[in-house]
């Protein structure tokens, strides 16, 4: 058994330095940020650069305010980029599930990207800052389900980066407010079990979807972009004999969602 996956199954996370080529973390970071500045323009009238930050993500908070339903589907828009979904099949990808022990790897939910920031939030919600949460009450998956997570910029504790509790993986699924995404674990839990991680772009943490995890505090005015990837294990007898459930739901709108659209010139001028 490698030292790796002797890691992952005594602590329930492993984090692996310098994993990821930074090339491919930039070009997911930028294809978001490209998609984000079209709708930026369109609604604020700022041609903003992407990679003056401050210019950015200033951008950012002010599309936010202007147009809340443009920026929740633009946000959903750069969860389909092509380059976040290129790294979450990569062999390289593959290979680290196999190490911690999934024999036969499969996509768990699709890869999500995450923007957080206390200047993205309303009324009140905490959904840029999770309470102690197991993902695994999401996905209901395999036993051994796995979760990659990794910044886009470097993350420490000042911009939030993931607080886990070694070994919490191993106790079971615990009670939770609600089994949805920002369902906190009900639980009384000591703040000093918790510990912060810390990450350079590149690094990765891999850990159990049963790990106890919550969102480190970003106090800074910064964005924390991270991706996440969750896996199953095909293999997993449990899995199997439950008929390989899945716990995510994704269906189409009821209604239009732009009324009367498209007109026939529209299509017409498309395929003249």
């Amino acid at each position: 058994m490698s030292e790796i996956r002797k890691q992952f199954n005594e602590d329930g996370f492993v984090i692996l330095r310098n994993f990821l080529d930074k090339e491919i973390v930039n070009e997911i970071y930028t294809e978001a940020r490209k998609i984000f500045a079209v709708q930026i323009k369109r609604v604020t009238g700022k041609s903003v650069d992407i990679d003056n930050k401050s210019e950015f993500e200033n951008a950012m908070f002010e599309f936010f305010e202007k147009d809340f339903t443009a920026f929740v589907n633009t946000g959903k828009t750069v969860q389909h980029s092509f380059s976040l979904h290129r790294l979450g099949v990569d062999p390289k990808i593959e290979a680290v599930l196999k190490e911690v022990g999934l024999s036969s790897p499969i996509i768990g939910a699709r890869a999500a990207m995450q923007f957080n920031s206390r200047f993205l939030s309303k009324n009140g919600s905490k959904h840029w800052k999770l309470d102690a949460h197991q993902d695994w009450r999401t996905g209901q998956g395999s036993l051994d389900s796995t979760v990659i997570w990794f910044p886009m910029v470097d993350a420490g504790a000042d911009i939030g980066a993931l607080q886990v509790i070694p070994g919490s993986h191993k106790i079971g699924l615990q009670e939770s407010s609600t089994s949805g995404y920002q369902g906190g674990i009900t639980a009384d839990l000591k703040e000093d079990a918790f510990i912060q991680t810390e990450f350079q772009v590149g690094d990765i943490l891999v850990f159990s979807a049963f790990l106890i995890h919550q969102s480190g505090n970003n106090i800074t005015n910064n964005i924390r972009w991270s991706v996440q990837l969750r896996y199953n294990n095909l293999d997993e007898p449990t899995f199997i004999e439950r008929g390989y459930p899945m716990a995510y739901i994704y269906q189409p709108e009821k209604e239009l969602v732009t009324p009367d659209f498209p007109t026939v010139a529209q299509l017409q001028e498309v395929f003249s």
